[in-house]
């Protein structure tokens, strides 16, 4: 089973969609964690955002791994290779859900699913059977199933391009904006003072709607063509500006 390349790298590829899937989900949408929510000493919002976007950048890199691999294959002709990939996806997939239960939440306790919740064991055990154990077994059955010919309506290269296309079509949507949505979230990098920070709104013409006791992350009322510029005074991540100025953090002491 495993010696198909489709497999293989099909794996990898669903292990780093699981990532993304529980990043954006409960990170991001619901808020109900960060990847280190209970590790003692890490209480500071700015440090939980930013060990976010590291798990991110690393999903990005295991994906990327994933999608190097399968371009490499697809000048493999297999029968069935379409349901190989289907299933290897799914199996990826709940690995990173089985994996992360049993590491993250039960091993390390860094975090767990719902911390909002009375009975944060009984999100774990549903995660961990509706997102681990049935789409691992779901793509465990597939890839075990050798029906001839499989799912060979489309070529294999085309496949693989159109995989890549979902992963990363999918990253960028993520970065979108919600539609007319006044506000920002806005990561300055340690070091940033208040003063500074008063100084970046000001120049962004910007409002400022909420922040943190040691304003490291604040909430502003910003135009969306005027977000960029929080990148040239000390921010890490501003939502809704794109990531091209992400890297912006490496640069000095802000203007």
């Amino acid at each position: 089973m495993f010696k198909s390349p489709w497999v293989r790298w099909g794996v990898v590829l669903g292990f780093a969609l699981g990532g993304f899937f529980d990043g954006v989900l409960l990170h991001q949408i619901l808020q109900w964690h960060h990847l280190l929510s209970l590790v003692p000493g890490v209480l500071d919002l700015r440090a939980q955002v930013l060990w976010d976007g590291w798990f991110h950048a690393l999903m990005y890199l295991i994906a990327a791994l994933g999608l190097w691999g399968l371009w490499r294959a697809h000048r493999t002709v297999e029968g069935g290779w379409g349901r190989q990939l289907a299933g290897a996806l799914l199996l990826g997939f709940g690995a990173w859900h089985l994996v992360d239960s049993v590491l993250s939440h039960w091993v390390l306790g860094i975090h767990r699913i719902n911390l909002q919740s009375d009975n944060v064991l009984f999100w774990d055990l549903l995660w961990f059977a509706a997102f681990g154990l049935l789409p691992a077994g779901i793509g465990w059955l597939l890839l075990r199933r050798q029906a001839p010919g499989g799912l060979r309506t489309i070529g294999p290269a085309l496949a693989v391009m159109l995989v890549a296309g979902a992963t990363t079509g999918a990253g960028a949507w993520a970065m979108r904006p919600p539609p007319e949505q006044p506000f920002t979230t806005v990561v300055f990098r340690p070091g940033v003072t208040p003063q500074d920070v008063l100084a970046a709104v000001a120049a962004a013409d910007a409002r400022l709607v909420w922040t943190d006791g040691a304003m490291g992350v604040v909430v502003v009322a910003a135009a969306p063509h005027r977000r960029w510029t929080f990148y040239r005074r000390g921010a890490l991540l501003v939502s809704g500006a794109g990531a091209a100025g992400c890297l912006d953090w490496s640069r000095g002491a802000p203007a």
